[in-house]
């Protein structure tokens, strides 16, 4: 049986109604249990409405010209479980179910995103083993800092990510005075060509570590990761209130020996081999009707510059000239390639701006809170812009319409996107 069905099979066993019992004012009942299960089923439909015009659709596309939308069709399972063995140890685990259908393929995902072992024998110490989801960084959009992590989506950056296997620990200790907290953070990631194989080079023991201090109200972390499955890198961040509703933040990291690949306008390419500076600057602030704007700037050390890409692109224009005249697919599987390798990475670019203003229960209108979403390339001026309607009002349930509407500009980050638009309808039910 696969792990994934195992696990569905322990939640409905565990999720088993008990016969009812009167109501008590039981002081044991508040205590904590020894099983909790969470999670949500999730409903999405989704209608991508492609850009002819773009070079990822000509990449995607060109043995399928004329395809003009995509519909899509997505259920996904997220069940949560906590067993707590006595006071000091608990086993976690947080599964993805996900199956998608569209007019392109079928596609399905069975995975654990977390299950380890948790042992705190005091509040100043904790031991974590398994697959974890490490969050490091005080970024919302992106995570430079995240050196055991998987990137953020930009689009969703609040989404539970999939963690990796590892070893970690937590030692805390309090004070009195300007530094109140200190906390260190070793990890032990292990790479094979079995274990965490999507981390780097196999055959490497990875270590890391995150020393966090509360000093003069000010959080701060710093962060190291050694060579190994990766190169090395190291980084901080830190967040800090302003006011009662302003937050600023800032994380910075700094990646040894970034190796990038970049071509010109025939397909040659030049390999290269430097160092690379990554930061992001942020703040958040809540009004007082409730209105919260997040902003970050954001700035990748690894990314390509304008003229760089529009290499790409014109790469990918001569692939599509010589395919229409002599039928010959080379450079279009050349530039195909180098996409999947990097030009492809969402936010392949070098400066961008997040902006989000979220309304809470406008007009009075309880359960509900518009919001828009804005990401530009500050180099090429092209961009992004989702609003979106949230739904609240029926318990456990969430309701979600969201649009995505990119410029069209040519030989610019978003204007050569493979779709033009993205509408999206999403429900909840939260268990």
């Amino acid at each position: 049986m696969k792990p994934a069905a195992r696990l569905l099979l322990v939640l409905a066993l565990a999720a088993t109604p008990v016969s009812g019992q009167e109501f008590s004012f039981d002081a044991a009942q508040y205590e904590k249990k020894t099983y909790e299960l969470t999670g949500y089923l999730e409903l999405k439909t989704e209608r991508f409405s492609l850009n002819r015009n773009g070079a990822f659709y000509d990449l995607n596309f060109f043995d399928r010209p004329g395809t003009e939308n995509i519909d899509r069709y997505g259920l996904l399972f997220k069940p949560s479980a906590k067993v707590r063995l006595g006071d000091a140890v608990t086993v976690n685990a947080r599964a993805h179910l996900e199956a998608q259908r569209d007019s392109v393929q079928d596609a399905s995902t069975n995975r654990f995103d977390e299950a380890y072992l948790s042992y705190k024998p005091d509040p100043g110490f904790t031991l974590e083993a398994g697959k974890v989801a490490m969050k490091w960084g005080k970024a919302y959009a992106w995570n430079p800092a995240g050196f055991i992590e998987r990137p953020k989506d930009p689009n969703d950056p609040e989404l539970a990510r999939e963690g990796f296997t590892l070893l970690s620990a937590d030692f805390i200790r309090n004070f009195d005075g300007a530094l109140q907290t200190l906390a260190f953070t070793p990890v032990l990631l292990p790479v094979s060509t079995q274990l965490n194989s999507d981390f780097g080079s196999a055959d490497h023991v990875n270590a890391a570590a995150k020393l966090y201090m509360l000093l003069h109200d000010t959080d701060i972390d710093l962060m190291f990761l050694n060579g190994g499955s990766r190169t090395r890198r190291y980084g901080f961040d830190f967040s800090r209130n302003l006011g009662t509703n302003l937050e600023v933040h800032g994380e910075w990291a700094r990646v040894h020996d970034v190796q990038r690949g970049v071509t010109d306008s025939r397909g040659a390419v030049t390999p290269g081999r430097a160092h690379a500076t990554s930061y992001v600057l942020g703040t958040r602030y809540l009004s007082e009707r409730d209105t919260t704007y997040i902003v970050e700037y954001y700035r990748n050390g690894a990314g390509f510059s304008e003229g760089q890409m529009n290499d790409f692109y014109a790469l990918v224009e001569s692939g599509m000239d010589r395919l229409r005249t002599t039928g010959d697919t080379t450079l279009l599987r050349r530039a195909g390639a180098l996409a999947q390798a990097q030009y492809g990475r969402p936010n392949a670019g070098r400066r961008y701006l997040y902006a989000r203003v979220s309304q809470k229960e406008p007009f009075d209108i309880l359960y509900f809170t518009p919001a828009v979403t804005l990401i530009a390339n500050l180099d090429d001026g092209s961009a992004s812009v989702a609003p979106e309607l949230l739904y609240t009002g029926i318990t456990n349930v969430e309701l979600r319409a969201r649009a995505f509407f990119l410029t069209r500009g040519a030989r610019t980050e978003f204007g050569e996107k493979q779709n033009f638009r993205r509408l999206e309808l999403l429900a909840r039910l939260y268990f």
